[in-house]
């Protein structure tokens, strides 16, 4: 198989990847994302949320919707941003550091956003070279909880105390809970405010809803008033902070979907069993197959118009998201049958 010379750096892209696969049949599956396939049913969107600028008294109900739904103490130490992405992209800017370690394989957003605004970025493998590096002076350390592809959990003392540590040597310790709504016992965000710990939360991973384009900053008061002048005014549209005050406030449909998650997670890594795809790691968004025909697979996948999540820098990397219904399980498993590597 010939992988495409430029694989687009995130999940998505569909129309995009399909172009090099013009006999696949159609309507595409995307499962590229780690995005959740039963969106939040907010109902309709209102024509007045659309034709006005949001109201100073709707984003502060943003944000207390976000502080209890995040564990928080106050909305003072919360910002919400329009989308997880443009919150990373600005965080160089607002730490001001030029030293900074992943922990790596990770979501390649962060290293991005380092890169383009100039620092020195390094990628340690394991945790103790991360933590290493992380408790330097005037660095700042980066990891996803739980880990972005590969579904990796850290425990939460040992980020607390990796965030001591860095408090001592003026470092900051950054971790990205996108994916900690439903392991909600991994989190740290309830220690914030810390001065050397940094939250971003996703909106639309969790609730379905990516379109909303809705994430959050948790971090000390003047971190957050940073990032806020940094954001400018209405950084989160009328419409999205309707549908975020809504579903964050409804606890009781957030913790509903784990079931239906956890099952429909247990039925893919049951078919990769069939199939004997070896699952390195997962959560009730995403799996992560690692094979050496991940290539073949991938191109398989994509001629049976079914779209996942190629690495072009780990080549043996396959992360699979969940089909959203009966349909789509039945072309996955179709699609996968027929594969012989």
């Amino acid at each position: 198989m010939n992988v495409l010379p430029e694989m687009p750096e995130h999940g998505g892209q569909v129309e995009l990847l399909m172009r090099a696969f013009p006999d696949a049949p159609e309507p595409f599956i995307d499962l590229s994302t780690g995005i959740s396939p039963y969106p939040y049913p907010f109902g309709e969107v209102r024509q007045s949320d659309l034709t006005r600028l949001p109201e100073q008294g709707e984003e502060e109900r943003l944000l207390n919707a976000a502080m209890r739904a995040y564990g928080v103490r106050s909305p003072e130490l919360i910002v919400a941003g329009s989308g997880t992405q443009l919150l990373i992209s600005l965080l160089p800017y607002v730490l001001e550091r030029k030293k900074v370690v992943l922990l790596g394989p990770t979501y390649s957003g962060h290293a991005t956003a380092w890169r383009h605004a100039g620092a020195d970025v390094h990628v340690a493998s394991d945790m103790d070279t991360f933590s290493e590096e992380a408790a330097q002076p005037g660095c700042v350390g980066v990891l996803c909880n739980p880990n972005n592809p590969d579904g990796r959990h850290h425990d939460p003392l040992d980020l607390l105390a990796l965030a001591e540590r860095c408090a001592r040597v003026d470092s900051c310790l950054v971790v990205d809970e996108a994916y900690a709504d439903f392991e909600n016992h991994i989190s740290v965000a309830g220690h914030i405010p810390h001065s050397s710990l940094v939250v971003l939360r996703s909106f639309g991973k969790s609730y379905g809803l990516p379109g909303v384009r809705l994430g959050f900053l948790l971090a000390t008061e003047a971190l957050i008033e940073r990032m806020r002048k940094m954001l400018g005014d209405w950084a989160v549209g009328t419409a999205a902070i309707t549908i975020g005050c809504k579903a964050l406030d409804d606890r009781e449909w957030l913790d509903r979907q784990k079931v239906p998650l956890d099952h429909a997670m247990q039925r893919f890594l049951a078919l990769c069993r069939r199939r004997n795809l070896p699952v390195v790691g997962h959560t009730c968004l995403f799996a992560l197959v690692r094979t050496h025909e991940a290539p073949d697979l991938w191109s398989h996948l994509c001629k049976n118009g079914i779209v996942t999540r190629f690495f072009a820098d780990r080549p043996t990397d396959i992360r699979f998201g969940l089909p959203r219904c009966e349909a789509d399980w039945a072309r996955l498993e179709k699609g996968l049958n027929a594969w012989r590597p």
